[in-house]
């Protein structure tokens, strides 16, 4: 049996996976904000009640919003501030007596979808989180691409690309930087930039429910949106060119995004062709915490 655990901002969810990829077992619990000995205590919890279920012992893969440093093993740049500069691979270890495989949860998205979801049978798969932040991962034949310094598809931390003179240098990002993708590409960055606009502060559905029903600041904000997700991914095609983009996060169940992201991204691409799908990801907001748990599968 495989367990996955995905550790958000504002929940922990693990699931129990079979060998062949049927689920077993589900369980949600609020994260517990700022309080790293007590995330811990919670992930133990889960492994417990997933073990106690199944009456099945499982490898532990876990998600997170940042990653282990391969210099001091300590993890660095998780938006969960509270878990930064700690042990947390063998404080998990510790805890749950076993081996812990952990990687950045957008890396648990990418080996999700290049497993069986919309990715599988690509050679490069980027898979892209938009949801309250965003990040993305990539696999490249089957595996996660960490990278020397355990920061491939750290792409959230990088401006978005070609901006015009009324968008630069842009917002803060809690990076320290300005105009990031992470910052102005995610639900968090959809909702401030239509407040900024029209002082209304809305949900991101809330805000598309006007933009399909023709209010011309509503669809003023997804038009900007889109232009810069499509810039931000165009990017990436001139850099990777990956055989396939998946989405996920609370953004990606935007239906008009897969019809307007591959034509904004032709504007950008340095080629006289561009034919790249861009794919909703197939198992939704399950594929963080599935990714996890294929973390223990040899071709992840």
């Amino acid at each position: 049996m495989r367990l996955g655990i995905d550790w958000g901002g504002t929940k922990m969810e693990i699931i129990a996976l079979d060998h062949g990829g049927g689920e077993r077992f589900r369980k949600r619990v609020a994260t517990p904000r700022d309080d790293y000995d007590g995330c811990i205590r919670a992930v133990a919890g889960l492994v417990a009640a997933a073990e106690e279920a199944t009456g099945a012992r499982g490898t532990v893969g876990l998600g997170i919003p940042g990653s282990l440093s391969p210099a001091t093993g300590l993890v660095k740049n998780a938006n969960s501030t509270w878990m930064n500069g700690k042990p947390l691979d063998r404080d998990l270890e510790g805890a749950l007596s076993r081996a812990v495989r952990i990687q950045n949860d957008a890396n648990c998205l990418a080996v999700s979808e290049a497993t069986d979801g919309a990715g599988a049978g690509a050679a490069i798969v980027h898979a892209i989180i938009v949801g309250t932040g965003c990040g993305s991962g990539i696999v490249i034949n089957g595996r996660a691409h960490r990278g020397a310094n355990g920061i491939g598809g750290e792409w959230g931390n990088i401006p978005v690309p070609w901006m015009s003179a009324e968008e630069f240098p842009g917002p803060e990002c809690w990076t320290g930087k300005r105009g990031t993708i992470d910052r102005l590409c995610s639900g968090t960055g959809f909702q401030w930039d239509h407040a900024r606009a029209t002082g209304l502060q809305l949900t991101g559905p809330q805000i598309m429910a006007r933009a399909r029903a023709g209010e011309t600041e509503a669809m003023a904000t997804f038009e900007r949106y889109v232009s810069r997700l499509g810039r931000a991914m165009a990017m990436v095609a001139n850099i990777l060119d990956p055989d396939v983009f998946v989405l996920g996060g609370g953004m990606s169940n935007i239906d008009e995004l897969y019809e307007r992201l591959p034509d904004e991204m032709r504007k950008h691409v340095f080629s006289d062709q561009y034919d790249v799908p861009v794919r909703k990801a197939k198992h939704g907001d399950s594929s963080g915490v599935r990714g996890a748990a294929w973390l223990w599968n040899d071709a992840a």
